[in-house]
């Protein structure tokens, strides 16, 4: 970093290393942005997050223009973490990008290699023995015998996930190893047994909010398990229900706004009415 206050003529004019620059000067001690000086892993978590979803929604409705301001605010999720890490001396950006390319040109040896993978399926099964592989030999590298006997199918699942999709891939990683049903009825069935755990907790009248949410998450858990075997991504699935049931409830709203009323003014009946004309709706 050289001396004296930054400006736009004085950041390198190639993209990546612009990019590189303009964070390491928001960081700066003396010359930075005091919001972006004060973050630190943690507190920038969130925001990648977000930001990752905010690529997904940009996806989803197919708008390109948005995708591409998207994915910048992404990768600076990556320049962010890369930059405060090297400020630690830890690692940085360079290393981020030649650790990411090392894995993928190991884990496609049919591309850069000799072996012969022919379907997509072959490779899953090629990404994921390698994927394990890679988890067993850094439980080796702790050095103990216990650290590796310790390695288990579950290892690695990131707890941060958002929970229907952490669901899916614990039962992929279950699956793998044996731990599933190999037909959909003993899922349906599974479904319909954790409901009826759901519906005698609440018939008891109790309402033990510990319990019900106990067998809430189970009724959950079973119903990923089934998006699973169905093929279907539950995050996907639930994301356009989701926006489903707004455009109907939004017709709702302008139905009755057409007569000057709120929903709050109007019956469960009506709305129900509406909600099924809105069904009809394109």
């Amino acid at each position: 970093m050289t001396s004296g206050k930054p400006t736009p003529e004085s950041l390198p004019k190639e993209p990546l290393p612009r990019l590189l620059a303009v964070m390491a000067w928001l960081r700066d001690r003396q010359h930075g942005c005091p919001w972006d000086i004060d973050q630190t892993f943690r507190s920038i978590a969130p925001y990648t997050i977000e930001e990752a979803y905010e690529v997904a929604d940009a996806i989803e409705r197919d708008d390109l223009p948005a995708l591409k301001e998207e994915l910048g605010d992404l990768l600076l999720q990556v320049v962010y973490h890369s930059q405060i890490a090297s400020e630690a001396q830890v690692f940085g950006f360079d290393d981020v990008a030649a650790a990411i390319a090392d894995k993928m040109v190991d884990r496609h040896p049919h591309v850069f290699g000799d072996l012969d993978i022919k379907t997509a399926d072959a490779q899953t099964v090629s990404w994921e023995a390698r994927k394990a592989a890679e988890r067993a030999a850094k439980a080796a590298s702790d050095g103990s015998a216990a650290a590796e006997a310790s390695a288990g199918a579950l290892d690695g699942v990131a707890r941060a996930l958002p929970a229907l999709m952490r669901a899916e891939k614990i039962q992929k990683r279950a699956a793998r190893v044996g731990f599933d049903w190999g037909t959909i009825g003993p899922v349906i069935d599974k479904i319909e047994e954790e409901l009826g755990e759901l519906r005698a907790e609440l018939e008891a009248g109790k309402l033990e909010q510990a319990k019900v949410a106990d067998e809430l998450g189970d009724v959950l858990f079973a119903v990923a398990n089934l998006a699973r075997h169905c093929k279907v991504d539950p995050e996907v699935a639930l994301r356009a229900t989701n926006d489903k049931f707004e455009k109907r409830f939004r017709y709702i709203e302008r139905r009755l706004g057409e007569a000057g009323r709120k929903p709050a003014e109007a019956s469960l009946e009506e709305m129900e009415a509406l909600w099924q004309e809105a069904k009809t709706q394109a």
